[in-house]
Parts: C-alpha cells; structure tokens; sequence
C-alpha cells in the first residue's frame, strides 16, 4: 500500500502560507493606519511663487485654497491657471506621498507561488 501524499503541501508549504497569511494581515492593517494618517496628511501646491496655495489631504480631498491680494490684480484668466496649476502641483505632491507610503508597507511581502 503507498501512502498518499495528500494534496502536495507539505509542511514546509504550510508554513509558507501560515506566514504569507500573517504577512499580509500586518500590511492589511498597515494599510488602515496609512489610510487614517493620510486622511489626517496636509499637503499644499503652490503656483505663481506663492500667490496661491491649494492644500488636500493625503487622501486628495481639498482642504483650503489660498488666495494673496496681490493674485486678484492678475485678473481672472490668470487666477483661473494659477489656481489649476496649484491643484494639479497639490494633486503631484499627494499622489506621490500615497505611493511611495503603500511601497514602504509592501516592502517585503513576498506571497509564495507570485514570482516576486
């Protein structure tokens, strides 16, 4: 009679998945903290040497938009870009901040049988 090998995990593999499962549970909850920090995150972009300021969470939602006195006699086709070009510069700056954040949580995690 020969005995079975079951369904091919062996105790090494088990093991592997045991800490594939605890790996990505930590970086699940990493990902709750980082969703909770960039909530709380203020990132600003700026354009026109600071004649407006646009400020977002971490997250991307706006916050405030900041307007010198000096920025009003541009008229408002120039207000117009100077505020486009502080969002998009906000926008950047927030986008960047969140990848490289989620890189610095997954960092590691090596799932078995995905080739990282």
């Amino acid at each position: 009679m020969t005995q079975g090998k079951g369904f091919g995990f062996g105790i090494g593999k088990m093991k592997e998945l045991a800490d594939a499962f605890k790996k990505a549970q930590q970086v699940q909850e990493g990902a709750k903290r980082l969703q909770e920090e960039l909530e709380q995150m203020q990132i600003a972009g700026e354009a026109g040497g600071g004649l407006v300021k646009v400020v977002l969470s971490g997250n991307q939602e706006p916050q405030s938009v900041e307007i010198a006195p000096e920025a009003l006699n541009e008229g408002a086709e120039v207000l117009s870009d100077l505020v486009t070009i502080a969002m998009k510069d906000a926008y950047n700056k927030s986008t960047a901040t969140m990848r490289e954040r989620m890189e610095e949580l997954t960092s590691g995690l090596e799932l078995p049988g995905m080739g990282m």
